[in-house]
């Protein structure tokens, strides 16, 4: 069934084109990924199939009956406390998932920006949708919502549109990508992989055709010259084809540099042979002083830091639990450093610690006398709509149109054009480049991240990754991007049940040790994980004959019936379970119904345990179905039963 079909779509905005007849269509169990560089029209793709702009040309076709609901950058919710923005026991589930289940009772209007947006994506979720669109659905999401959130969009079987730079959820969720780029629109099967090796295809096409038209050019460029008399003899339209062969052009890059500024911009970029970045040694060691001033040996150390907030943490009212204590560390030179640990846990509170915003309840911070700190925080620092990134960067800098200031602009692909464009202009990805810049303009060697891969698109991802590679200072960022920690910080400070401790072996030696551990229990932020019952037997994976190859040979007629009445009492005792577990969440979700009335964590909780009830049921059902495909193909290939 086509939900969606955009034909020949035209998008563009005051200052530039976005992009020119594109056209998509997406079915039942599509799952697109939308991509490309900041600014270059993926949330307006979303709003034009969404229904909530018109296109400026081209056709939007929407199947008839066909229920759209979309997750916007930055949502409007409802007045009212949180349960009646998602009521039921799906949604008291899938908030608790997303760490809102301590939060249910609370008034929206009370909420923060990032937990107002996991309850649009609650209300997304809930919603029975058979196209769902979603603009960053990751953001604000620590690693186990995201993990949930993955594994509940790999099993749609409706349509799925999304905008997201999360390149595990690319690859794990998508079965197609559409790149924006220049303009031009391409569809990618597969995820993040098939994204990239469509690209290096194309891009490997681009350098093969322009070698193709230069070499053309070149000879009616040598016909062109043969002499006047010889010349007029030439057609016109042979000569003007010639011409507009001589001067054609390879498509511009859509940026114009790497990432960076000063002399961190001559090293290594995108296009270049690994050995460009060798030739200049180690960055960190020689650096340009320009881009950071040298630290001494003394950072930022921390001795026996705890913080709780209440009246010990500078508040009014009861002193509430204590995020984390007991944390003695000195940050090195250099170093590069990862906070990790569940939205609650405390990653935003101590980077307010570590740049001096916030006084730790208990134990000393010391700062080193050549640290400089800049804060790059969630939000961002506050923006003047009305003004032009040139008269933003102007004022912070203090040197007004300076050649510095031109080059810095350039170097974080603010061209002449986006110089003068005003901030309300910008998309979401470009505000935080801006942000990004003004940060690194006052020049700190202390650099403090908080979530800076949220709107950023993969290229600046990858920019940034490569930029902070080789920065000068030292860098601690709070990230749930596992991609980006993965390949930024070197030692992780987990923050986890109250208290943070420092791990050498950064974030993959972090990760491995958290996957070793038991189920970890379900505390503040975390999402609930019921436990089945002891007496429901896991089913065994599905294996289709074909997988199974000529290993184990054909089986027997009567292991077949076997295997078959095994798996009908899996169903049986499954059904019973689920029949209970529905009885059991309707008297719950009756109880929660009345004021006051109901434990909501026990109504999330039999709600995760029904989901994971109706999925080993289907499971059990389809390796029925297998076992009796399997008896069928043996019946044919043995003949009928002697008599």
């Amino acid at each position: 069934m086509i939900l969606v079909d955009a034909a020949g779509v035209t998008m563009t905005r005051p200052d530039k084109p976005l992009f020119a007849d594109l056209s998509l269509t997406i079915n039942d169990g599509d799952r697109v990924g939308v991509v490309g560089i900041n600014g270059c029209g993926k949330s307006t793709l979303l709003r034009v199939l969404g229904g909530l702009r018109e296109p400026e040309s081209g056709i939007v076709r929407r199947g008839r009956g066909v229920r759209i609901v979309m997750l916007n950058q930055h949502p409007s919710l409802p007045t009212g406390a949180v349960r009646d923005a998602v009521p039921g026991w799906e949604g008291a589930a899938i908030l608790d998932r997303l760490g809102m289940g301590p939060m249910v009772d609370a008034d929206i209007a009370t909420l923060s920006g990032g937990q107002g947006k996991r309850v649009a994506l609650a209300q997304a979720l809930v919603s029975e949708a058979e196209l769902l669109i979603l603009d960053e659905p990751t953001n604000h999401l620590d690693l186990d919502a995201i993990t949930w959130l993955e594994e509940r969009l790999a099993r749609l079987r409706t349509g799925l549109l999304m905008v997201t730079h999360d390149r595990h959820v690319l690859d794990r969720v998508c079965t197609k990508v559409l790149e924006i780029d220049r303009g031009s629109s391409y569809i990618h099967e597969g995820g993040y992989q098939g994204y990239l090796d469509g690209r290096a295809r194309r891009e490997d096409e681009s350098v093969q055709a322009e070698s193709v038209r230069a070499n053309q050019a070149r000879r009616e460029l040598a016909w062109l010259r043969r002499g006047a008399p010889a010349r007029t003899r030439k057609p016109k339209a042979h000569i003007d084809a010639a011409r507009a062969l001589v001067d054609g052009r390879p498509l511009a890059a859509a940026r114009s540099s790497t990432l960076g500024f000063g002399s961190a911009t001559a090293r290594r970029g995108e296009g270049q042979g690994p050995s460009a970045g060798a030739q200049q040694g180690s960055f960190r060691q020689g650096v340009d002083e320009r881009l950071a001033p040298r630290l001494g040996t003394k950072v930022i150390e921390l001795e026996g830091v705890g913080h709780c907030f209440g009246p010990s943490g500078g508040l009014e009212g009861p002193a509430m639990p204590w995020l984390f204590r007991d944390l003695t560390l000195a940050l090195d030179p250099g170093g590069r450093y990862g906070i990790v640990g569940a939205n609650g846990s405390g990653k935003t509170t101590l980077l307010e610690i570590l740049a001096a915003r916030l006084a730790p309840s208990e134990g000393s911070v010391d700062i080193g006398p050549t640290v400089r700190i800049g804060i790059y925080d969630q939000f961002g620092r506050e923006l003047d709509l009305t003004m032009r990134v040139r008269e933003a960067v102007a004022q912070r800098s203090g040197a007004p149109g300076s050649p510095e200031d031109l080059k810095l602009m350039e170097a974080f692909w603010f061209d002449t054009d986006a110089q003068w464009a005003e901030i309300g202009t910008l998309s979401g990805g470009e505000r935080r480049r801006l942000q990004l810049l003004l940060t690194l303009i006052e020049r700190p060697n202390v650099l403090l991240l908080d979530e800076p891969t949220n709107d950023l698109d993969l290229d600046t991802l990858r920019a940034l990754e490569d930029f902070l590679e080789d920065w000068p200072g030292t860098v601690v960022a709070v990230s749930h991007d596992r991609a980006f920690m993965d390949r930024t910080a070197e030692e992780v400070i987990a923050i986890e049940n109250g208290r943070a401790s420092l791990v050498k072996d950064g974030y993959g030696g972090w990760m491995a040790a958290r996957e070793a551990r038991t189920t970890p229990t379900a505390a503040i932020g975390n999402p609930v994980r019921s436990t089945p019952s002891p007496s429901l037997k896991t089913v065994a994976p599905i294996t289709s004959p074909s997988a199974r190859g000529t290993r184990d040979g054909a089986r027997s007629a009567s292991t077949l019936r076997q295997l078959t009445k095994d798996v009908d009492k899996d169903i049986a005792r499954l059904t019973t379970a689920h029949t209970k577990a529905e009885v059991e969440l309707a008297a719950l979700s009756q109880r929660a119904a009345t004021p006051g009335g109901g434990d909501h964590r026990a109504l999330a909780a039999i709600g995760a345990q029904l989901t994971e009830l109706s999925i080993k049921l289907a499971a059990a059902e389809e390796r029925w179905l297998e076992l009796a495909e399997e008896s069928e193909v043996s019946r044919t290939a043995n003949g009928p039963p002697q008599k």
